[in-house]
């Protein structure tokens, strides 16, 4: 196999291993890993290593490939939602334009396919009017139960740009959420040393999130949540540390009640705000009805 390749918009920045995978075949990091060793795929005709980036005029040579570009190439099932997923789904947009889309997440359906759960709101998007044309690409993630705001891009460079902004931080988020109790202070700083495991090892991250108490009595309170850093389950966990776990989260502290609702998680993603090529954009994600419900039944005010 002899062929040049001439890169795409879509992939300016883009990795020279993921490219392969992508527009030659799904094949293990080992085997590209070999074939660049080898001089068998190289860029502008010179050796580069599989993380370079490619850019705008680049040309991959691939030559001498031992491999068929079909043997290694795994079939991804899309989950398949059913036209009352796709209709309703329209009505969730916030924005939508050339370039990315902003949703308010509803409840009970994660961002990706998962283990634990198929339906999702990438794929169902993906069948949606609105991304007609276009592949949606994940941005960022947000609880499975959580609702309100998400960001997906409509192309690999706005993927990419966004993916940098956050890890910059310069993406800032704005939550709401109900917990148990009464906090100690109505504005502070939460800080902590959060840990997981990967594999056998413990590793450890800081996090950082700021608060401000909206309303409150005896038993529960109104927050606002801006997390200044982006951990796994940062501000379920951060709370639960402080004393004030977010009412209704059944993976890090047991709901009060045996309520059948699945849809109990009282943590909402409510605005966004970035800046891109000098244009400011601010983004607001009601609240849901059962977030609403629950702020009634609990004497909080509506925010």
């Amino acid at each position: 196999m002899n062929k040049s390749y001439s890169i795409e918009t879509d992939f300016i920045n883009s990795r020279l291993d993921r490219w392969f995978k992508k527009k030659v075949s799904l094949v293990p990091q080992s085997l590209i890993e070999k074939n660049i060793r080898k001089g068998n795929i190289k860029v502008n005709n010179k050796k580069k290593k599989s993380s370079y980036k490619l850019k705008e005029k680049d040309i991959i040579l691939i030559n001498n490939i031992d491999f068929k570009p079909t043997k290694y190439k795994i079939k991804k099932e899309h989950y398949k939602p059913s036209r009352k997923e796709i209709n309703y789904s329209s009505t969730i947009f916030i924005e939508n334009n050339e370039n990315f889309a902003v949703i308010n997440k509803p409840a009970g359906i994660a961002v990706q396919s998962g283990t634990k759960s198929r339906r999702n709101i990438i794929d169902t998007l993906r069948e949606s009017k609105e991304f007609e044309g276009f592949d949606p690409f994940t941005v960022h993630r947000i609880d499975k139960e959580t609702t309100g705001i998400l960001i997906v891009a409509k192309n690999r460079k706005y993927a990419q740009l966004f993916t940098s902004l956050f890890r910059i931080r310069k993406i800032y988020k704005t939550y709401l959420g109900i917990v148990i109790g009464e906090l100690d202070k109505k504005k502070g700083i939460l800080i902590d040393d959060l840990y997981h495991y990967e594999e056998d090892r413990k590793v450890i991250t800081k996090a950082i999130t700021h608060f401000t108490v909206l309303d409150s009595n005896n038993n529960y309170s109104l927050l606002k949540l801006n997390p200044e850093t982006g951990r796994k389950h940062q501000l379920r966990k951060q709370l639960l540390l402080h004393g004030n776990p977010i009412l209704g989260d059944s993976k890090y502290r047991l709901t009060l009640n045996k309520s059948k609702s699945k849809n109990t998680l009282m943590l909402h993603a409510h605005k966004i705000k970035f800046t891109i090529n000098n244009i400011k954009f601010n983004f607001t994600a009601d609240l849901s009805i059962n977030f609403k419900k629950v702020l009634n039944e609990k004497y909080l005010k509506n925010y």
